[in-house]
């Protein structure tokens, strides 16, 4: 029998064990056709037509020839495959020249994947990858709609039309409240980020848009507000100005005004700032449960009292007996997280005194010392500022450091490459209490 199949994206790269599809012989390598005679476009359609508690699956083995399964299954079973291109379709990229874009600011030679810029709502649903809706047809939101495709995570930036379009750089930016009113109507949750730039959309335009979203809460859930980041590459840019303490400290007295008029009308404060404009204004942070869950954690919001938080509740469960090994370790972080760094080593010591841990502030000569997270510290800066150094037996490092699904910098330097020219030991750590104590403890 003799198929013809265009989308070569549906090739299975991974079949899970005890799964449907396994139960079925269905095998890597083999390609989805169709599920209930409908072709499958991309993978929120795949999931959509996964909803239905009958199935007849079209796949194509390697060897062509082609079988049809016929499958009853409960609504919420999954046939427990992946494809070789996650979204199946080819990801839409941005059409957009942004002028805080960071990917415009990256140098040359680092990681391919890097210097693509997608602004695709299957990858905003699927990754959390944070959108601009500036490229989205009419279908496409229909789609959403039809395929209940939440939550989706917006760019926002400003609700402000003209002014959205100046800083985004495309004739559609303007579109995107009425895109998102829709949105709303149709009970779809949304995310939503605003980069913060001065002299653009802080101060007033800032009250502004949070105002706008908070009129469509609780279908938009919440906001993040970060600020922007400039790099040394941006010769070829427009001049940005970044924050700085007098600024900063604005900004936070500013929402922190909103906080108190959204707590007494919904509930919530609805606009949460990053950890970075406290570090900035050199002002403490909102308290543990002020971050109302941390629904923002992704975008740095909170994250430092969340991880306060699980390593102080984590040592108090610690037997000095079991931690009794005499030890040294390094730790290696950024400019903002230093001194809470430092401090959580201190903490640790105090618990453990058989070990000793230094901390090691990374200045971030790759992309300029205006980067200050440690997530945008290269294995090159690491290299170069610690290589001297008496770091002990092991060099702890946050896993943001590396690339989400794979043990590799920014600057295309291997975890095992970074071991090798330090010599010494370099382990990741997750951003959470219990990973970051019992690593440097063992």
């Amino acid at each position: 029998m003799e198929v013809n199949v265009k989308n070569v994206n549906n090739v299975i790269s991974k079949v899970y064990k005890d799964s449907i599809a396994q139960e079925l012989g269905i095998e890597i390598g083999d390609l989805l056709i169709s599920i209930n005679g409908q072709a499958i476009h991309d993978i929120i359609e795949y999931r959509f037509l996964l909803s239905d508690e009958y199935l007849e699956v079209e796949i194509k083995k390697i060897n062509g020839e082609i079988y049809i399964y016929e499958i009853e299954k409960e609504y919420d079973d999954d046939l427990g495959i992946e494809f070789t291109n996650p979204i199946i379709d080819q990801a839409k990229s941005c059409r957009n020249k942004c002028v805080f874009c960071f990917i415009d600011q990256l140098p040359q030679g680092m990681r391919e994947t890097l210097y693509f810029k997608d602004d695709d709502s299957r990858l905003s649903f699927l990754q959390g990858n944070f959108v601009t809706l500036t490229n989205m047809s009419e279908d496409d939101i229909n789609n959403i709609i039809k395929y209940r495709i939440s939550p989706i995570n917006i760019s926002v930036h400003t609700t402000n039309p003209e002014l959205r379009q100046k800083m985004i750089k495309n004739k559609f930016a303007g579109k995107l409240y009425s895109i998102m009113e829709r949105l709303a109507e149709a009970k779809i949750q949304m995310n939503c980020q605003i980069v913060l730039c001065p002299g653009y959309n802080d101060k007033e335009e800032l009250t502004r848009t949070i105002k706008d979203l908070e009129t469509l809460y609780p279908y938009v859930n919440s906001a993040a507000i970060v600020p922007v980041g400039t790099t040394k590459h941006r010769s070829h840019l427009p001049n940005l100005d970044i924050f700085n303490e007098k600024t900063a400290n604005e900004t936070i007295n500013q929402v922190h005004e909103l906080h108190k008029v959204y707590l007494e009308k919904i509930g919530t404060r609805f606009a949460f700032l990053s950890d970075e404009f406290y570090i900035i204004a050199n002002r403490k942070l909102l308290e543990y449960d002020e971050y109302e869950g941390f629904i923002q954690f992704e975008n740095g919001v909170g994250m430092i009292s969340k991880l306060e938080r699980e390593i102080q509740e984590h040592l108090k469960t610690l037997s000095k007996e079991k931690y009794s090994t005499k030890k040294k370790v390094s730790i290696a972080t950024g400019h903002s997280a230093f001194e809470f760094i430092k401090n959580m080593g201190q903490e640790i010591m105090n618990v453990c005194e058989d070990v000793e841990i230094n901390v090691y502030k990374i200045v971030n000569n790759f992309f300029g010392d205006t980067i200050t997270v440690s997530g945008l510290i290269t294995a090159t800066d690491i290299i170069d500022q610690l290589k001297d150094k008496d770091l002990g037996e092991t060099l702890y490092i946050p896993r943001s450091m590396l690339k989400a699904d794979e043990e590799i910098f920014l600057d295309n330097i291997t975890l095992e490459e970074i071991q090798k020219k330090m010599e010494i030991e370099v382990v990741p750590c997750l951003n959470e209490g219990c990973d970051f104590v019992d690593k440097i403890l063992k």
